[in-house]
């Protein structure tokens, strides 16, 4: 049987997502049985990524530096409430809006997938993620791993976004 999001994200070494979660005091939503959620999980690569394009010694000087409010914003952009496997996501269409547990403004915010080839995610800072392992079954959800962190809005300054994706400034 597979473990709980939470020990599925430790056991295939999706150790700086474990540490922001644990940090964001995430862990227990993750680790709840009553959770039935997909989470877009990002690899200790893309977080490592993410923190030197910050400026940012490492991941975990990254999760080190930012608060708990913070590091909540940006994972609950990366979790949808309800379980959805992959080929849930391509039934939806080529191309679609997924609402996140991330609210901003007072309203939930959404992640643009397409799934046309693969899928990819687009985040508020207009960079793609791509799913590079789908279906990580848990017991109280789905993992999806991707090659990048999903950036939500509210959380970088226009500086900060401007380095992620110059192209987009």
């Amino acid at each position: 049987d597979p473990g709980t999001l939470a020990q599925e994200a430790q056991a295939r070494g999706l150790s700086a997502l474990v540490a922001a979660a644990d940090k964001a005091g995430l862990v227990p939503a993750l680790s709840a049985e009553t959770s039935n959620l997909t989470v877009f999980a990002p690899t200790d690569a893309a977080f490592t990524s993410l923190a030197t394009t910050l400026g940012f010694a490492s991941a975990d000087a990254m999760v080190k530096a930012l608060d708990g409010p913070t590091l909540a914003k940006i994972l609950q952009y990366h979790v949808l409430p309800t379980k959805k496997l992959a080929a849930d996501l391509v039934a939806a269409g080529a191309t679609s809006a997924q609402s996140t547990l991330y609210e901003f403004e007072g309203a939930a915010t959404t992640l643009a997938l397409d799934t046309s080839a693969g899928v990819k995610i687009t985040d508020e800072v207009l960079t793609a993620a791509t799913v590079t392992t789908a279906n990580v079954e848990a017991s109280n959800g789905v993992i999806h791993v991707i090659d990048k962190v999903l950036v939500p809005p509210g959380v970088l300054n226009v500086v900060q976004m401007a380095q992620l994706n110059p192209a987009a400034f």
